[in-house]
């Protein structure tokens, strides 16, 4: 049995595996994590198993046709992303075309709207795989023929849809097997904000903060926080290792849970098993402004830890209140304190455009990202995902822009999709790029930026994210 599972094609440098997909203003390309977990439990099941991304491979839905018909495969299994999700369905349609394959569907906008997907598919898309999905495409190929009895779907028969019972979320991640990583070009990922190469590590699934626009947690994997144990999360690191040996020469592993800090006993854990076996590797992690701790930052940086990437999202209190953020000014201060005194950098992450904001808050949040010492900031435009408690809020209170989904993005871009009567789309989207010309474009960090580098691979990774940068804001 031959099994497709595939990044299917969308606009050039989409990122669907990030929490908001879109074209970043910083063309961030990000392996696809969650596909890779898939395609290695498939792989360990004994299945004829191809993991293929055509995003990264520059290709189109012509390449995808072409494929289809040179492999026959009897699965396919597609991304979904909210953005993205017509093509997606006509990217199943071209699989149907060109073979008798089922098609199974994952990911954040058809886990959220599972029905309505498949109904506007038309029998394009067979199955709906809803939230965590790694053990349900396997349950799905290997029960096919007894759908009803696979927890976690919804799937499309002669018109109807069949909703199934909630698949409980993985207890033991250990029993996972390592992402697929070998099936990929891990060279083709980047990010300016990262080591050039980089490779993701998920140490921990869910988050228990319960920030309102956080699509993960609330749509994929729940809000406990999960974790591997720190001697299997060592034994992936030395197993990238031996897969991709140039992230030892310049680039660094990126621990993508969604807060690694949240447990200091188990980050302290991982941080001295790293240590215990020797390996000379660098690191980051996210961070949460709450978890300031000498002691811990102080392990972290002797591991390797290079960075911390912290959602500080908001110079405003009020903002941060209704957001759910649970955090205050003051930490946020305290944080960066901690951070520097452990010598480990910061990249700072901020939304324009959450709920109660307005054009004097956003100038707040810029003026305060300008004054916490950040390495590196982001700003971007509040989106309300389907699924989300920051989505249903905005719907019931008439501030989406629209429902249309092939318009949530500007010609690929990444870009706000609200509106309040007191703060228009088109002016959260002025402040999200003011905010970025005004930390970028001041001479201090312009020359901090020249000389601190690292490497060969430093300055590639460098040049090409200010490339990248500067290519955005003056595409027009």
């Amino acid at each position: 049995m031959k099994i497709l599972v595939i990044n299917e094609p969308f606009v050039r440098d989409f990122c669907r595996t990030q929490r908001w997909a879109a074209r970043t203003r910083g063309r961030a390309l990000r392996a696809p994590d969650w596909l890779a977990y898939a395609a290695g439990v498939l792989e360990r099941e004994g299945f004829e198993v191809r993991l293929l991304d055509m995003v990264a491979g520059g290709q189109e839905k012509e390449d995808l046709r072409l494929l289809i018909k040179r492999e026959r495969p009897d699965f396919v299994v597609l991304d979904s992303t909210t953005p993205s999700i017509y093509s997606d369905i006509e990217c199943a349609r071209i699989v149907k075309e060109g073979s008798s394959a089922k098609v199974i569907m994952v990911g954040p906008h058809i886990s959220a709207l599972p029905e309505e997907t498949l109904r506007l598919a038309q029998g394009n898309i067979d199955v709906a795989c809803i939230g965590e999905y790694d053990y349900t495409v396997r349950d799905v190929v290997k029960n096919y023929d007894n759908l009803r009895s696979v927890a976690g779907i919804a799937f499309y028969r002669q018109g109807s849809v069949t909703r199934n019972t909630i698949r409980p979320f993985i207890e033991n991640l250990d029993e996972l097997p390592y992402p697929a990583w070998h099936q990929l070009d891990l060279m083709k990922y980047f990010d300016g904000g990262k080591l050039y190469p980089y490779i993701d590590i998920i140490s921990g699934r869910g988050c228990p903060n319960g920030c309102v626009f956080c699509l993960w947690p609330q749509v994929m994997h729940g809000t406990r926080y999960r974790l591997r144990s720190p001697e299997n999360v060592v034994d992936e690191i030395e197993h990238d290792i031996k897969l991709c040996s140039k992230v030892l020469k310049g680039g660094e592993f990126f621990f993508e849970d969604d807060t690694f800090t949240v447990d200091k006993t188990r980050a302290v854990r991982i941080c001295e098993e790293i240590m215990r076996r020797g390996l000379k590797i660098t690191f980051s992690v996210n961070a949460r402004a709450d978890n300031a701790d000498a002691e811990l930052f102080r392990i972290m940086k002797k591991a390797g830890c290079r960075e911390l990437l912290v959602g500080f999202e908001s110079g405003a209190q009020a903002v941060l209140d209704k957001m759910n953020k649970h955090i205050r000014l003051a930490q946020s201060r305290t944080f960066m304190d901690s951070a520097r005194a452990a010598g480990l950098q910061v990249h700072g992450c901020f939304v324009i455009g959450l709920p109660g904001e307005t054009e004097t808050s956003a100038k707040e949040t810029i003026d305060f990202a300008l004054s916490l010492g950040l390495t590196t900031a982001q700003f971007s435009g509040a989106v309300p995902f389907p699924g989300t408690a920051f989505f249903r809020e905005c719907k019931d209170m008439g501030w989406l822009v629209t429902e249309d989904w092939s318009r949530w993005l500007d010609n690929g871009e990444q870009h706000g999709v609200v509106g309040y009567p007191q703060f228009s789309q088109e002016r959260i989207n002025y402040y999200v790029d003011l905010g970025l010309k005004k930390f970028y474009f001041r001479p201090q960090y312009i020359w901090r930026f020249a000389l601190n580098t690292r490497s060969m691979a430093d300055i590639y990774r460098k040049l090409r994210g200010a490339w990248n940068f500067v290519s955005y804001l003056f595409k027009e």
